[in-house]
C-alpha cells in the first residue's frame, strides 16, 4: 500500500488542505488542529451547527496562518498565538490561549455572530483518552480523540458501492460517489491497483508504518453528522450516515477509517510505502 494523500485541517472544522509531506509530532501532524473557534461563553464551534465553517480556508505556513473568508478577504495570524488563557469546554482541556483580537473581529464578520479564535499552546496539556486508545502521557491536539486519522480507498470504494447499490433498491437515481473527503482523514492509503486491498482491513491493523514513521492503532473512528455536509453548498443529505447505519453499525454508532498514534517521529510524504501488521 502508498500513501495517497495528506491532509491537514490547522483550524479545527474549517476547510484543510493538501499537501505533500508533513511532519508528525506526538500530538499529531504538525499544523494540524491547534486552532479552535470559541464562542463567548467558551463553548466551542463547529461545523456540525454551521456548515458555513467549511468553506472557510485555513493554510498553515512556518509561523503564520492564513484564512480566507467566504467574502473572499484574507486574515494572516502569527502562530504561536500569545493571547490571554481562557476557559474552554473542550474535552480534557481547561483552557486555551486567545488569538490577536484582530482574528476575533475576522471571524465574527465572516459568520454574523460574536466568536473568538483560539490555540493550543501545549498539546501535552490535552492527553488522549484511555477510552480512546490512550496510555499515560499520550498527548492530543484538538482532534476530538485521536492524533490521526486515517481511511483507505478500498473501504471507500466499498461504501459508495453500498451506497449505489441502496439508491437502485429504492428505485432512486444512482448518486455521485461521495469524496474521501467527507471524512476529514489526515491520511488516504492507497492499494496497488495489481493487488486491491480488502474493504475495512484497517479495523484489525494494531501497528502501521508509513514511510519510516511507526504507529500504533488506537481505534476505529465512530462517524457523526458532519459527514453529510457536502462541503460545496453546505446542505445536508442522508448519506454516508444511511449506509453506514446499514452496514458499519454497532453499540448505535456507525464507523469509518481508524485513528491512530505516533509511536516515532519524523516526515511522511505522498507515496511513501505503507505496511501495517
Amino acid at each position: 500500500m502508498r500513501l495517497a494523500s495528506i491532509h491537514l485541517y490547522p483550524v479545527k472544522s474549517l476547510g484543510g488542505v493538501a499537501v505533500d509531506e508533513a511532519a508528525v509530532e506526538p500530538w499529531g501532524l504538525r499544523h494540524d488542529r491547534r486552532w479552535l473557534v470559541l464562542n463567548p461563553d467558551g463553548t466551542y464551534l463547529t461545523a456540525r451547527d454551521e456548515h458555513r465553517m467549511l468553506g472557510v480556508a485555513a493554510i498553515p505556513a512556518a509561523g503564520s496562518l492564513t484564512l480566507t473568508g467566504l467574502d473572499g478577504s484574507r486574515l494572516t495570524v502569527a502562530e504561536p498565538a500569545d493571547g490571554d488563557l481562557v476557559p474552554t469546554t473542550m474535552s480534557r482541556l481547561a483552557q486555551i490561549r486567545l488569538a490577536p483580537p484582530e482574528a476575533h473581529d475576522w471571524l465574527s464578520v465572516q459568520f454574523g455572530r460574536s466568536l473568538r479564535l483560539g490555540w493550543l499552546d501545549d498539546p501535552h496539556r490535552r492527553p488522549v483518552a484511555e477510552d480512546h486508545g490512550g496510555l499515560p502521557g499520550d498527548p492530543l491536539n484538538l482532534s476530538d480523540a485521536g492524533p490521526l486519522l486515517v481511511a483507505t480507498t478500498a473501504s471507500m470504494r466499498r461504501l459508495n458501492d453500498w451506497i449505489a447499490e441502496g439508491a437502485v433498491e429504492r428505485g432512486e437515481q444512482v448518486p455521485e460517489p461521495l469524496p474521501i473527503s467527507r471524512f476529514r482523514p489526515n491520511l488516504v492509503v492507497d492499494d496497488s491497483p495489481g493487488a486491491p486491498a480488502e474493504p475495512f482491513a484497517e479495523d484489525d491493523w494494531q501497528r502501521v508504518r508509513v514511510g519510516t514513521v511507526d504507529f500504533r492503532f488506537a481505534e476505529i473512528c465512530d462517524r457523526c453528522v458532519l459527514t453529510t455536509i457536502d462541503a460545496a453548498t453546505y446542505r445536508t443529505g442522508k448519506e454516508p450516515i444511511r449506509t453506514l447505519s446499514r452496514f458499519r453499525k454497532r453499540d448505535g454508532k456507525t464507523w469509518f477509517g481508524v485513528r491512530l498514534i505516533p509511536l516515532t517521529d519524523g516526515v511522511l510524504r505522498v507515496g511513501d510505502e505503507v505496511t501495517v501488521s
